[in-house]
């Protein structure tokens, strides 16, 4: 776990300016990213993600926790790690900031950033190869937690191959505190933006 340091929380008024947007990330990463682990985001898009296919298209947005019974499998960690979903609930912890993301057609370059994800590269490379356009989307981001937990009743619009779905509104008293101090998420950034430039990856089309 990343060395958190002392970090006061800001009051969260009905989400950054307003949003009830929400990514969905497999629960396993979401526990990696609360943890301090996990700094990077992986995309190519789902069935359902429309004619314009997947895309960033939110800066800031809460992350749903999804599951699956596979998912520490697809991980470097051990088995206690595997978590199990609240019976008909969705709990929300971390609300994300994309500090920038890239169009990636080399995965080269991705060996040297395992520290900031914690996939197994035989998943990157089935994400990466998966349809005719050969690539991947990548997104850098800075968490925060939400405090307190955001706790609510699961409707089927979250389900399905989407990556974007829209939250009830959020509670007024939520407060977010960042995950990583701002030395730490600096020093992250600096060495994913390194890997990228050398592994010539550039901005979304």
């Amino acid at each position: 776990m990343a060395d958190l340091g002392r970090i006061e929380p800001v009051v969260l008024s009905g989400g950054i300016d307003g949003s009830r947007h929400a990514f969905k990330e497999w629960a396993i990463v979401c526990d990696s990213i609360a943890r301090g682990e996990t700094s990077l985001i992986f995309r190519k898009g789902g069935i359902a993600e429309g004619r314009d296919g997947f895309h960033f298209k939110y800066q800031r947005f809460f992350l749903l926790p999804a599951y699956f019974h596979e998912q520490i499998e697809r991980t470097r960690l051990g088995s206690d790690r595997t978590l199990e979903p609240a019976p008909d609930s969705v709990i929300v912890t971390l609300f994300l900031g994309v500090e920038f993301s890239r169009w990636v057609e080399d995965l080269d370059w991705l060996a040297e950033l395992e520290k900031f994800h914690i996939l197994k590269s035989s998943v990157l490379r089935e994400r990466f190869c998966y349809e005719d356009r050969k690539g991947i989307y990548v997104a850098f981001v800075r968490a925060y937690r939400l405090s307190p937990t955001w706790k609510f009743a699961f409707q089927r619009s979250y389900g399905g191959c989407r990556s974007w779905v829209e939250l009830p509104e959020p509670p007024q008293d939520l407060q977010i505190t960042p995950i990583l101090d701002s030395a730490e998420q600096s020093r992250r950034r600096s060495v994913v933006l390194a890997a990228l430039e050398k592994g010539g990856a550039f901005q979304p089309r």
